[in-house]
């Protein structure tokens, strides 16, 4: 067995792209081979210095990289992030360390960049909780039954004077960012999508060898501007008593308003031949179910934590979102990493302003990095989480103080995978 130190980790280099991309193929179990027009395709999200292999005996046998992105914080600013993806070990290096020196090298980088949080989404969750991320949104996917539920089979288009239009791939490049900016300015977990996320997204850059094109679909107000948008595909199955049995899958939806997103769902609940409607991730609290007559007829089909954060600049991160409450709160923030440990006092304004300070003097709450993470966006409880023992109040109620802050009327959601 080659010893841990004769692992090199470090950043790739173009030429090794090929042997880092079949490794990350046999991490993710897939294929290990690319045709060439595939693997040139994926050469666009090559950036120099920010994808990470381990080396041993000049085979690439561990996969990590990271790219630049912005995530939307309570209040509606945004922060810069360093999300990290194509995080693999080959199974036969497993157990050695290679994950741990790949995401030091990276955090660390962050940290020296400015990057205010790093984020990823955890395939397995017990992984990324000892480099100090938590999980900080989470996602649900419902199942409609259409037959179910209690909308008019009549229906032909919204009521409210807007439109339903298909449109093209052409059309989605052109509406799709700026609707995409909308949304994600008032929404906290949201993150950036580039013009490559949009290329990839409508096969005009095909990261796949088979890429079957979904319907796109827009919704209109009555003043003609674009206020939605959906993809999704449809399968052809039929029961033996010549009933269809069809399945429409939403792959995204995109609405700024209630109405949009209204509008969307009864579409996709009308077309011909479908039955049942599967969501794709929506947030936890999305208002599908209650959008149709009887909510009961969408069930949930999965619920799971989403994306994940690792706060690197506590005083930033705290001062960059808004509050829900006035108050103050002093944190004793333990980081093993050395990152982002230390105390802050937290001050709230009753305009939702925060300010943050290291602090001396004793703490009201202490816990560790990645704790603060599952909160900072307002889905988790520190009253929760004293009840498992993973925050401690160091001042009684300090921890319903906590929640007074930093929780929120509406969920965070991540909408992308990355």
């Amino acid at each position: 067995m080659t010893s841990r130190t004769a692992v090199d980790v470090r950043p790739i280099t173009e030429s090794e792209f090929a042997d880092w991309q079949r490794a990350l193929n046999v991490g993710f179990l897939r294929e290990p081979g690319l045709d060439q027009d595939i693997l040139d395709a994926r050469r666009a999200q090559f950036t120099p210095g920010r994808s990470l292999g381990a080396f041993d005996a000049g085979r690439c046998v561990a996969t990590f990289r990271s790219f630049a992105q912005e995530l939307t914080v309570v209040g509606g600013a945004t922060v810069p992030a360093d999300a990290v993806t194509n995080v693999t070990v080959t199974a036969t290096h497993r157990r050695r360390g290679l994950l741990t020196r790949m995401m030091a090298q990276d955090l660390t980088a962050a940290k020296e960049r400015g990057d205010v949080v790093a984020t990823l989404i955890a395939a397995e969750y017990p992984i990324y909780g000892r480099y100090g991320f938590g999980p900080a949104t989470s996602a649900t996917e419902w199942t409609v039954d259409v037959p179910r539920a209690g909308l008019d089979p009549r229906w032909a288009g919204p009521e409210d004077g807007g439109r339903i239009d298909l449109v093209d791939a052409e059309d989605v490049r052109k509406l799709g960012p700026e609707l995409h900016e909308r949304l994600r300015r008032g929404q906290p977990g949201a993150v950036s999508r580039d013009e490559l996320w949009w290329r990839i997204t409508t096969g005009a850059v095909r990261f796949h060898p088979t890429f079957h094109e979904p319907y796109y679909v827009v919704y209109r107000a009555a003043d003609g501007r674009v206020e939605g948008m959906a993809a999704y595909t449809a399968d052809d199955n039929w029961g033996d008593a010549k009933q269809p049995l069809n399945t429409a899958r939403v792959k995204w939806l995109t609405g700024v308003t209630p109405a949009a997103e209204r509008a969307l769902w009864h579409f996709l609940c009308s077309i011909d031949w479908v039955v049942k409607v599967r969501s794709g991730w929506r947030a936890p609290d999305d208002l599908l179910p209650h959008f149709l007559p009887d909510p009961r007829a969408a069930a949930v089909t999965t619920h799971a934590d989403w994306m994940w954060v690792r706060i690197l600049d506590v005083v930033r991160a705290l001062e960059a979102r808004t509050y829900g409450a006035a108050g103050e709160l002093v944190l004793e923030v333990t980081d093993r990493a050395g990152l982002a440990g230390g105390r802050f006092r937290l001050g709230a304004s009753a305009d939702g302003a925060g300010v943050c300070a290291p602090a001396a003097g004793s703490a009201d709450l202490t816990l560790d990095v990645a704790e603060l993470a599952a909160l900072w966006l307002g889905d988790e409880s520190a009253v929760r989480l004293a009840a498992l023992g993973r925050v401690r109040e160091e001042r009684a109620g300090a921890a319903r103080q906590a929640d007074a802050l930093l929780r929120t009327s509406r969920r965070p959601w991540c909408p992308d995978v990355f």
